[in-house]
């Protein structure tokens, strides 16, 4: 089972034995090292000041403001198969996830925390998918299978003015053979706001390389009244000009529901779990699509969009005027080519 055996998952191969060895790091390991948890001392104000060594005695950390920490650093070759971090609301848009792959200098995956576990907006919600569970209260989970060959490293930047306590975070890995044909993990972060004339919203653009697309997590402040929801999301795929070669039929079938949604919902490979119309306030949605069982492949390059589109009071299709946020998750071949700058936090506060 070495090699291809590091991509098995499921209850149908869970019985098999594999050439693997199981690593977690933590705030109470920080290294993952064999027999390296539990060893930090307690202080003498803290919670477990009476029960000593071995005991939880480090369970988190502090990020301090403006700075960067490295969250895990592994030697390949392996693969990342669970991360789990929980963290108070006000990181969520402030602080930024990055992972970087054999030693590359800029990331493959750059996105505000939050919305890289489907919770845009700053704002905590229940999230019942295959990759991606956020459970109560905030506990994030991913269990994208992410291989590495030489190297793996996961940073969070703080970039909120206060210092960040109670940083909690778990990543579970496995160190085995990678095979030559496993791609990458990526995932990129963009926000905008889309008008009339240009109703279109840049999901993913830029892609250079042979990968699959995998999955959407979409952010949408809708400032207009009424349905929202009849745009079509487009993938223009290795040389596509002005049209698409895949082109959804409206925004709430792209996601899986029908009908303007008229309910929230958490499936496994789709979701529309945040619908918020609070009084006084314009309505927030949030939403999910992973394209596990139908992987969107390219071999050299790939764009996305999605129109924000409603309809107008004589049932005519109206542009509209949104602020949309979105984290395109895809696997592919290095090197990757540059990201868009992240928008700063001020540039990507919620409303």
């Amino acid at each position: 089972m070495a090699g291809r055996g590091c991509l098995d998952f499921g209850l149908g191969n869970i019985a098999l034995l594999a050439d693997e060895q199981s690593r977690s790091i933590s705030a109470e390991n920080p290294n993952g090292a064999k027999g390296g948890g539990a060893k930090a001392k307690a202080g003498k104000d803290s919670a477990s000041s009476l029960l000593g060594l071995g005991w939880k005695c480090r369970p988190c950390i502090t990020i301090p403001k403006g700075k960067t920490v490295t969250l895990a650093e592994v030697k390949g070759p392996g693969v990342i198969r669970h991360i789990w971090i929980t963290v108070s609301e006000k990181a969520y848009r402030s602080h930024v996830l990055r992972i970087y792959w054999d030693g590359e200098k800029t990331p493959s995956v750059e996105v505000p925390l939050g919305d890289f576990f489907c919770c845009p907006h700053a704002k905590r919600t229940k999230v019942l998918s295959l990759p991606i569970n956020v459970n109560p209260s905030g506990g994030f989970n991913s269990y994208w299978p992410m291989p590495f060959r030489k190297h793996a490293k996961i940073t969070v930047e703080n970039q909120y003015w206060d210092d960040q306590s109670g940083f909690f975070y778990q990543v579970d890995y496995a160190l085995t053979d990678v095979p030559k044909e496993a791609a990458y993990f990526h995932a990129q972060f963009r926000m905008g706001m889309t008008t009339r004339e240009n109703p279109d919203f840049v999901v993913l653009d830029g892609v250079k390389g042979k990968g699959h697309y995998v999955g959407t997590a979409l952010g949408w402040n809708q400032f207009s009244d009424g349905w929202w929801g009849e745009g079509e999301m487009k993938f223009y795929l290795d040389g596509d000009g002005k049209f698409p070669t895949i082109c959804t039929t409206g925004t709430e079938d792209y996601f899986g529901g029908a009908w303007c949604f008229k309910d929230t919902f958490s499936a496994p490979f789709l979701g529309y779990p945040m619908w918020e119309q609070e009084p006084n306030k314009h309505p927030k949605h949030g939403l999910y699509r992973w394209h596990i069982m139908d992987p969107i492949r390219f071999d050299h390059e790939i764009r996305a969009t999605m129109q924000a589109l409603g309809w107008w009071q004589n049932r005519k299709y109206e542009p509209l005027t949104d602020e949309l946020s979105s984290v395109a998750y895809w696997y592919q071949a290095e090197p990757h080519a540059a990201f868009p700058k992240l928008p700063d936090m001020k540039g990507r506060a919620p409303r």
